[in-house]
């Protein structure tokens, strides 16, 4: 069943998850929108401050490093605090982020509020999948916790028409402060929004997870409070040293496997760089901006179908299909680049391929992959086990982003896109071997086969059959 049939069958009551998810999932607008604004930005900073490369380099990168540390912090925090507070306090940091960028008077301040947009980022990266993954019923929860990434691609795109719209004038301040118009939306809509029932029932709170619960489900709660009530008592006195305990190593290397090869197969350098190789297709300048814009919007509509299949096809056949396309056209790619004359047939046959590879990374890895990460780690150390996930995301996000303009520099693109095609291939390969699926079943039984899983055969990673646990 896919999410708009899911929406369909739905009573009154139950819709309002849908409203609560949407809104939590406007996390992923702020991450999307300081990805995409600054790569406009930046070209007029320059002509304010007079930038050298390295300067520009931290510039760009300090919203990447600021992430990285939001996120070690704002997974013990989700834990400690709670989710909905976590997604505030995102809200809080993201506007006090963009409003020292709008009014920095030099280059420290505006690196100051690139590092302060960047926590916001790591918080809001951990905290959004999570406390949908939590509140959502099982049998639509993969398509409400891909509103994340639907968010973080529609930020994209939308940061690409802010630069448009304030290019003319070279208004950087302007791009960089439109940020505070979501991080308010996001802060008044929370004040609306429940604590996670799964948080609320390890912190001593059953009545408020029960009523959350109910808001939030169609029919009787009292199986799936069971569950969680059993979760609590057999995890209670565990700690983050738990993480390395045999029945938890698997999900460990599957989060944070997934979370480095989703960047160290170019994503995010593709998303950076994308102008200035579209640009050596033939491309002039403006049809290069356009060519970005139809990018985004290829990332946007193709995660969409991908919400629509997640629920309907299971995890682990969306990410086989997405790395096994990227590493077929990633590889086409370097053959491209290889040829001499990138113009006119080659040069389109670039652009095809481009898009193609965005098409596959959307409807695999990019929002498989947060979802994922929200569902397979106990209740105990959720927070903190999918926050060091996300600090593995980040720290390999900035280290492909500041190596490939020197690997294209020193080896070439084409060697270079053959070099991400060979880490598709293994994220390919470690999908088939290790990652389990998750379809349908709750947080609850996905833990619980976890622990059989290793308790039968030690080491072994969560394999389940993509129609066990099916309801």
């Amino acid at each position: 069943m896919g999410l708009t049939d899911s929406i369909e069958r739905l009573g009154g009551e139950s819709r309002f998850v849908y409203v609560v998810a949407a809104m939590a999932a406007l996390n992923g607008l702020l991450f999307g929108f300081d990805t995409g604004i600054i790569s406009g930005a930046i070209l007029f900073i320059n002509d304010t401050f007079s930038l050298s490369p390295l300067v520009e380099g931290i510039v760009v990168s300090g919203a990447m490093a600021g992430a990285a540390g939001g996120a070690m912090l704002g997974g013990r925090l989700a834990d400690r605090i709670g989710r909905r507070k976590l997604i505030l306090l995102s809200a809080v940091v993201f506007f006090i982020g963009s409003f020292l960028m709008s009014v920095a008077p030099n280059v420290p301040v505006l690196v100051a509020g690139r590092l302060v947009d960047g926590v916001a980022i790591g918080f809001a990266s951990v905290v959004g999948p999570l406390y949908i993954s939590e509140i959502a019923p099982p049998k639509i929860r993969g398509g409400l916790t891909s509103l994340h990434q639907l968010m973080v691609t529609i930020g994209i795109l939308s940061s690409y028409f802010v630069n448009y719209a304030f290019a003319d004038g070279g208004a950087w301040r302007w791009m960089l402060g439109t940020g505070m118009v979501p991080a308010v939306v996001l802060g008044l809509g929370v004040l609306k929004m429940p604590e996670s029932p799964r948080w609320l029932f390890s912190h001593g709170r059953p009545d408020d997870a029960r009523r959350v619960l109910e808001r939030t489900r169609e029919g009787s709660v009292d199986e799936e409070l069971t569950e969680i009530e059993e979760t609590v008592e057999r995890e209670s006195g565990t700690s983050l040293r738990d993480l390395l305990a045999p029945w938890l190593r698997p999900a460990l290397v599957v989060g944070v496997g997934l979370a480095v090869l989703q960047q160290i197969t170019g994503i995010n350098a593709v998303m950076y760089y994308a102008p200035t190789i579209l640009e050596s297709t033939g491309f002039g300048s403006t049809a290069s901006i356009l060519a970005t814009v139809g990018i985004g919007a290829v990332n946007v509509g193709i995660t969409v179908v991908a919400i629509s299949l997640v629920d309907r096809v299971g995890r682990r056949p969306l990410l086989l299909v997405g790395t096994g396309g990227m590493t077929v056209t990633l590889a086409a790619l370097g053959v491209i680049f290889y040829l001499p004359g990138l113009s006119g047939v080659l040069g389109i046959a670039a652009t095809v391929c481009l898009m193609l590879y965005i098409s596959f990374f959307a409807i695999g890895l990019g929002p498989v992959f947060w979802l994922l990460i929200s569902e397979i780690y106990p209740l105990s150390v959720r927070g903190s086990a999918e926050g060091l996930a996300t600090v593995a995301n980040w720290g390999a996000n900035l280290a492909v982003s500041l190596s490939f303009p020197i690997l294209t520099a020193s080896v070439g693109p084409s060697a270079t896109f053959w070099l991400f095609g060979v880490f598709s291939a293994v994220a390919l390969v470690f999908t088939y071997s290790l990652v389990p699926e998750t379809k349908g079943r709750t947080l609850e039984a996905i833990e619980a086969d976890l622990r059989e899983n290793v308790a039968g055969s030690t080491g072994s990673a969560p394999h389940q059959s993509p129609d066990v646990g099916d309801d």
